[in-house]
Formats: structure tokens, sequence, C-alpha cells
């Protein structure tokens, strides 16, 4: 892999391991440069936004390939290294379950293939699903390829109450929590079998070979780690939340051994308080959203955070990370991922070595 030197996995893999546990004096930073020789020729096979995009005829072998071109275009400096996940878009588990999948330019989205009442709905991964095939076959392919140098992420399965939400569209969910709310609990008790069920068969493939664990957000860890998320519950109150929402995402936290969780929009932070005494949880993701203020423009989400003990992870520029910092008086507990064009490597050095990450 040009722009990676495999030695580097060890100290990686220390450093992560140092962080997660808040023994490590500076912050993570994954600093990637993009636009490096790949010491190859370009593919046939063009550059997707998402794997899902690609047509079925198109071999997983020459998908890999592809991913391969695409990562060495990098180089990786700090706490940065290769990573990809199979991208089937957010929710994939959906798809897994029994879902339809409609592939569009920039996402994917889920649709029920009958419509059933809530009642009525109850999750069981299909083995024999294309896509869950798909994405085994993808993985594994991976992992031959590159044995280990590239870490190979987990797909973005989702939201427990986000998949009920694909299978009950529109406002069809959010009367559920009135109509039938014990139904709502059972569903998505069932989601959260079947979505543990996915995340060890494909952790299975992956494990063997792979350094670590990331997921559709690549932080490190060399124990099981997840970005969770539930981003219906923009549409509903900390009351809600807290009935239908914390107690399978509180269970799921008990099960990973570094959990994180993905708190998306504005409409997400009522749900901040009541998110943070879940103890097992280990950090978050704020995501102001499309059209709001920049990263540096809510520190006192950041300080709220902090103050419960929760590590966080922020993306942006340096100039916004060193804004953020400078507002918080530390850099303490983050993780900031980062990519520039190679052109500007001698600023991001600069920019590692004030952070003592070189």
């Amino acid at each position: 892999m040009v722009g990676f030197e495999v030695g580097r996995w060890d100290q990686i893999r220390e450093d992560a391991t140092r962080w997660w546990a808040g023994e490590l004096a500076r912050p993570l930073i994954q600093m990637r440069l993009g636009g490096s020789d790949p010491g190859r020729a370009e593919p046939v096979q063009s550059r997707k936004h998402r794997t899902a995009q690609y047509d079925f005829s198109v071999s997983a072998t020459d998908i890999v390939d592809r991913w391969d071109y695409d990562l060495s275009l990098t180089t990786y400096l700090g706490d940065a290294f290769p990573a990809i996940i199979p991208d089937f878009g957010p929710g994939a588990i959906a798809a897994f379950v029994g879902g339809r999948a409609e592939v569009g330019m920039d996402t994917v989205w889920f649709h029920p293939r009958e419509d059933l009442l809530v009642k009525d709905l109850r999750f069981e991964i299909d083995s024999h699903d294309a896509w869950y095939l798909r994405v085994q076959n993808i993985m594994r392919c991976a992992q031959e390829r590159w044995e280990g140098v590239v870490q190979v992420g987990m797909t973005d399965l989702g939201g427990n109450l986000d998949i009920l939400s694909s299978f009950r569209p529109g406002e069809k969910l959010l009367l559920d929590l009135y109509d039938d709310p014990e139904s709502v609990k059972s569903a998505t008790w069932s989601a959260h079998t079947a979505w543990w069920q996915a995340y060890d068969e494909l952790n299975a493939i992956l494990q063997p070979v792979n350094p670590g664990y990331t997921a559709w957000t690549p932080i490190f860890s060399a124990e099981p780690y997840y970005i969770l998320q539930c981003d219906f519950c923009y549409m509903i109150g900390p009351d809600m939340f807290d009935e239908f929402v914390k107690p399978e995402l509180a269970a799921s936290c008990k099960r990973l051994a570094n959990p994180f969780y993905h708190l998306d929009g504005p409409g997400q932070l009522p749900h901040l308080d009541s998110l943070l005494t879940i103890e097992a949880l280990k950090g978050v993701q704020w995501i102001p959203g499309a059209g709001k203020p920049g990263f540096e423009h809510w520190p006192e989400v950041y300080r709220k955070i902090r103050d419960a003990g929760k590590l966080i992870q922020l993306s942006g520029s340096m100039a916004t990370f060193e804004a953020l910092v400078e507002k918080l008086g530390s850099a303490e507990g983050l993780v900031f991922m980062c990519s520039e064009p190679l052109s500007r490597k001698t600023e991001a050095l600069d920019f590692l070595k004030k952070y003592d990450v070189l």
C-alpha cells in the first residue's frame, strides 16, 4: 500500500488503545493527504460514491482493485491508516431482513416489500439475501487482497428504530408510538437480535485478518467498536427517547467494548443529557447538519460531552480544529479526521507536531 508503512499498525493500535482508556496525553489525529502517486495504472472500473452503485455484474475483485488504487492516492500521517467499508447505504440491514433497496445518486433508500402493521413486524436475517451475500463476498475478497494492511470496516447497519421506520415509512411509526407502543418495543428488540446476528457474522469474516475494528466512521479500536445511531429520534421528544430508544441503545453499548453515538443535527440535542447517562457509552460524534454553523460554533455541546467523561469525534479543517480547541481549552479526548491535498504536507506536519502527534 503506497503511502503507508505496514509496521505502523502496532503504534496505531497502541495509541488508540490508550486513547480509549483515557491514558493518551494528546488527541488522536488522522491526517490523510490526497494526490499521491499510486505507483500503478488506474483500473478500468470507475470510482463510485457507494459500493451499492456497482452493478452486481462487477466482481468483488474489480471493486477491491479500484479501492486499492484509490487508497494508494493517499499519504497517511499521524494516526491515519488505510480504511474502507463496503458501503451499501445507511441502514443496510433493512435489505438483509427483507426490505427492498433503491439505489440513488447519493444514497440508498430502503422500502418494505409489503405493508405490515407494526405488530406483525419480526426481523430475521435472510442468509440467502443477495445484498448480504454481496457484502460478505466483498469483505472476503478485500481480506484476501490486503491481508491486514488495510482496515476493512463494518458496513453501515444503521440504527434499530431506523430499521423499523424503513418498514413503517412516513408517519406510520410515529403513530405507532402512540397507538401500539408495546408492539413497537417488541419489533425493536427483534431488530436488535437481527442487528447483532449480522454484526457477529460479518465480523467473523473480518477479524481473522483485520488489524482491529472500524465502522462507517473509521475510529480505530483494537476491541469491538461501532458508531450507533437513531436518526428517527430527531422526530420525537425526550420522554419517547427514554422509552423507545434508550433501552435498546444501552443494551447495544454494553455489548461493545468501545461504542460511540452519532448525534445528527440540532433535533437530537434534546436527547443529549439522557444519552450521556448511558455508562457504557464511550463517546459522541456531533454533526451540526447541512446549513447549520460549523463544528467550532458548538463549544457548549462539546463541553457537555467532555464533562460527562465521554470522548469526542470531529472532522473538518485544521483551522476548525484549532478554533474549537481554543474554545475548549485543550484537545483532551478528541479524535480528529482531516483530509488535505498533498501540497499542504508541510502545514500538516507542523499541525501534527503542535499536538504531539509526531
